[in-house]
Parts: C-alpha cells; sequence; structure tokens
C-alpha cells in the first residue's frame, strides 16, 4: 500500500532562494507540481493544470523505485521523460538554461532531475512573472489547516481504495477458481452418475437371476426347514404322552418318513450350483457398480466442496462491494470538503484542483448510478 500523502508546508524555509528552491526539489513530484500551480495559477497556469497532472503521472512511472514518494529522475531516466513529452531538449540543455536565469549556480552539477527544473525551464519563458524568485516565495494560499486535513481526507480515500482493490482482486480470482473448479466437479459428477447408471444397467439381468435363484434356494431351504421340524416334532410326539398319542405319533411319522426328500435335496443342489454360477457371472459386473458408485460419491463431494469454496468466494465478493461502498462514501464527504474549500477566500487553487483531480480517479472506480465517471 502506497504511504500517505502529506500536503506540503506553506512556507520554504531557506536563508536565500537557491537554499529554498533546494527544499522545494526535495518534495515528491506532486507535491512540487502543486506548489507551482498554487504559486502562478493567477498567471494562466489553472488552464495547465491538467497537463501538470501529465507531467507528474509520467514521472511517477518512470521513477521505477519510488513512484509516488519520488523526488527525481536520474538523468537517463530525465532524457526518456523528455522523450515522452516530444521534446528534443537536453539534460545539459536544460540544465544551462536554469543556470541563465540563476536557478542553478555555475558550479552546480546536480546528479538528478526534479519536475521543478522542467516547469521552469517549460514556462518561465512562455508565461511573464514565472521565474524561480517568484516560484520559492510564493503563497500557498491562506488555508493550509483546510489544505492539510482535505490532503488527509483524500489520503484515507485512497487506504479505501486500495483495501478495496485489493478485495475486489482477490474476491474475483477466488470466485473464478471457484466457479470453475465448482463446473469441472459437476462435470466429473455427472461423468461419474452416468458411469453408475451404465454399470447397473449391466449388472441388472446378472443380478436378477442371482436374486430369482436366491430366492428360489430361500423357499427349498422353508420347505426342508419344514420337512425337518416335522420330523422333529412326530419324533418328540412318539416318545411322549400317552400310549394312543405315542402310538399315532409313531404311524404319522413313520407315514412322514416314507415320503421321499430327494427330490427336494436334488433341487436345492441344482439351485446352490445356479446360484453359485450366476454369483460368478455376476461378481465383475458387482465390481464394476462398486467402483462406479465409489467414483460418482467422491465426485459429489468434490462437487458439494467445490460448491462451498464458490459459497466463500460469493462472501469476499460482498466483502468486497462493502469495502468499495465505504470508500465511494468516503470520495463523497472528501469531494463536499473540497468544494467548501475551494469557496474560501485565500484558497491554493492548485491544491484543491489536484485533490479534485485525484477525486475524479478514484471516481473511475465507482458505478455511474454512484456518481462514477464513464470511461
Amino acid at each position: 500500500m502506497a504511504a500517505p500523502v502529506e500536503a506540503p508546508p506553506a512556507f520554504l524555509t531557506g536563508a536565500d532562494d537557491n537554499e529554498k528552491l533546494n527544499q522545494l526539489i526535495s518534495f515528491t513530484h506532486s507535491q512540487q507540481a502543486i506548489w507551482f500551480l498554487n504559486a502562478f495559477w493567477e498567471l494562466g497556469l489553472d488552464k495547465e493544470a491538467e497537463t501538470f497532472w501529465r507531467y507528474v503521472q509520467e514521472m511517477v512511472a518512470i521513477d521505477i523505485e519510488n513512484r509516488e514518494n519520488g523526488n527525481s529522475l536520474d538523468e537517463v531516466e530525465a532524457h526518456r521523460f523528455l522523450e515522452k513529452l516530444g521534446e528534443t531538449l537536453t539534460v545539459l540543455a536544460l540544465r544551462a538554461n536554469l543556470r541563465k536565469s540563476g536557478a542553478l549556480g555555475e558550479k552546480e552539477r546536480p546528479k538528478r532531475v526534479p519536475i521543478t527544473h522542467y516547469l521552469l525551464y517549460k514556462y518561465a519563458d512562455a508565461i511573464d512573472g514565472v521565474d524561480y524568485h517568484q516560484l520559492v516565495n510564493a503563497s500557498q494560499g491562506d488555508n493550509s489547516a483546510e489544505i492539510a486535513k482535505a490532503q488527509a481526507m483524500l489520503n484515507e480515500v485512497n487506504a479505501a481504495f486500495q483495501v478495496a482493490d485489493q478485495r475486489a482482486s482477490e474476491a474475483a480470482h477466488a470466485l473464478n477458481e471457484a466457479v470453475s473448479r465448482e463446473n469441472a466437479a459437476r462435470e466429473r459428477e455427472a461423468e461419474a452418475q452416468a458411469a453408475e447408471h451404465e454399470a447397473k444397467v449391466a449388472e441388472a439381468p446378472f443380478k436378477a437371476a442371482q436374486e430369482e435363484l436366491e430366492a428360489a434356494l430361500a423357499d427349498l431351504k422353508a420347505q426342508e426347514d419344514s420337512y425337518n421340524g416335522k420330523t422333529a416334532e412326530l419324533k418328540k410326539q412318539s416318545e411322549e404322552g400317552g400310549v394312543v398319542s405315542r402310538n399315532r405319533a409313531k404311524v404319522q411319522l413313520d407315514a412322514h418318513l416314507a415320503e421321499d426328500p430327494l427330490p427336494l435335496r436334488r433341487a436345492k443342489l441344482t439351485l446352490e450350483a445356479a446360484r453359485k454360477k450366476a454369483e460368478k457371472a455376476r461378481a465383475p459386473f458387482e465390481a464394476a457398480t462398486k467402483i462406479a458408485e465409489a467414483a460418482r460419491a467422491e465426485a459429489s463431494a468434490s462437487a458439494q466442496k467445490a460448491a462451498s469454496a464458490r459459497a466463500a468466494a460469493d462472501s469476499a465478493k460482498q466483502a468486497a462491494d462493502a469495502a468499495l461502498a465505504e470508500a465511494q462514501r468516503q470520495v463523497e464527504e472528501a469531494q463536499a470538503y473540497l468544494d467548501e474549500v475551494k469557496n474560501q477566500p485565500g484558497c491554493a487553487h492548485g491544491a484543491v484542483w489536484w485533490m479534485n483531480r485525484a477525486l475524479e480517479e478514484r471516481r473511475r472506480y465507482m458505478p455511474s448510478s454512484k456518481g462514477g465517471i464513464v470511461h
């Protein structure tokens, strides 16, 4: 996250104008540009404010090491800056111009180029009244406290939007990834369900045959159990009770045992053999079904997990939307305060314009229904 920007001081404290200029060029790129605009706003630089903004953005883009916190470029970077602006000017020629105006001493050999040096070169001859003496002693407005407060509010806006940007980026990435994973999981689940269905269809006739044989075996076993049970009961009756009842039971037992149980036993053996054969025939299909069921269960679990991840991503998006809403609220608050400051006497017009322009950049992130800028 970028460091908060501080409003520049209301005046420079050097012992002479050259010391004051050295203090000025120690400010950040944007602070130098704002100071310059404040100093010569009434001389026509109000019409150049957008150009100043572009100059600073170019410098910040080139100043890879320090970005917004930088205050100057090295000579190689400065030549790139001049080329970006379509200038045929060299750094040596720029410094020669500054020495001629007195902004640089004859023996000064600076290693870096601040934006103030370029602005003095660009506007000192073009606009009457623009020189470095006026620049370093120029009023920065009578509302330094209000400007500092407005700058603090702008810092809060920037911080809020950085949070919103980060959350929005993370939420969008997470949501896209979650949706992609959920879609893939749903596809795998559908494929697993289809495979499970195919396996069950293939297994079905073998399963039905086995179940039919098992039902027949169960019926035979029930008959056998009934036969054996009746035998045991008649034996018991033939051994207990009175003579008449025992004799009657013996007669019934003899008749019962006279029945041939062999067909029942043969049928049982035949069915048992057929059941084993059917079980063996079904086995690979049954195994395939179990594998397919397990794969479908795993795919369903993955799909559910992916759905939960998507829900979490949706929640993150809602948090990002909330952060953006808070940033939008702070934009409106800062805008209202800037409008108030702008209408006060002794206003530092360059500083107010610059902060308004920064708010305009932030509005580009806002929906048009919330006061955003369509671009």
